[in-house]
């Protein structure tokens, strides 16, 4: 019989997900396991950082993993990623960068 807790990890979803600003000037990446609130803790910035200094709260893009340790490998190739490369992934999904509020 396995442990809840094993349980509850092999259900549990992982995001890594791109933010950005009203201008789209910045970038963030990040990976959570719970993107709904933590999007809620960007949007109301009761986190310092990057993101509270840049008001970085707009969801342009994210990807949904069952394990975390390929969101975890995922978000530090993107991290190493150019600018422009990054902006090209963003935008083949969301090429007018609109803010993502439907998230599975």
């Amino acid at each position: 019989m396995e442990s809840r807790a094993a349980r509850d990890i092999l259900y549990m979803n992982y995001y890594i997900y791109f933010l950005t600003n009203k201008t789209n000037a910045v970038l963030y990446i990040g990976v959570t396991n719970d993107l709904r609130r933590r999007l809620l803790e960007h949007k109301n910035e009761v986190v310092e950082g990057f993101t509270k200094r840049y008001h970085v709260h707009k969801l342009i893009y994210y990807e949904l993993y069952k394990h975390p340790q390929d969101a975890i490998v995922r978000e530090k190739q993107l991290k190493k990623w150019t600018r422009e490369k990054k902006n090209n992934l963003v935008a083949s999904y969301n090429p007018q960068w609109e803010e993502i509020t439907d998230i599975r």
